[in-house]
């Protein structure tokens, strides 16, 4: 699973860099102030959690388990819910889009729950 979980890092960190340059050169006269902060929070987090998922990459070869690679599921759906709604959000205008954003929250809570968990059974 290790393998997988570096391959996501690096989906998501490039593909972050990507569409964090996209807003700040593509979007910036096409979108309103409010909805180019949307659209960057979402690369935020998407950058946030591709390093999240390098580290559960690294534990994942070192101590690989159960609420490892649950942290590294969770940590993906989240960023696909999360950041993957506020781009849709903002380069749609469909405002309903908004509703799955806390559920990628929520995802994400719950891989850094698992995270600790897993630290914590750590010998």
């Amino acid at each position: 699973m290790a393998r997988l979980w570096l391959l996501l890092s690096a989906c998501a960190g490039f593909a972050g860099v990507a569409l964090g340059a996209f807003a700040a050169h593509g979007l910036k006269g096409r979108l309103s102030a409010e909805y180019l902060a949307v659209f960057q929070t979402g690369a935020h987090y998407q950058l946030i959690h591709a390093l999240a998922l390098f580290g559960v990459a690294l534990l994942a070869r070192q101590a690989p388990g159960r609420l490892v690679d649950l942290a590294g599921g969770l940590f993906a759906l989240g960023i696909l819910l999360f950041s993957g709604s506020l781009y849709l959000l903002t380069l749609s205008g469909v405002g309903m889009l908004g509703m799955i954003t806390p559920f990628g929250g929520l995802a994400f809570l719950a891989g850094w729950l698992c995270l600790g968990l897993a630290a914590w059974r750590l010998t």
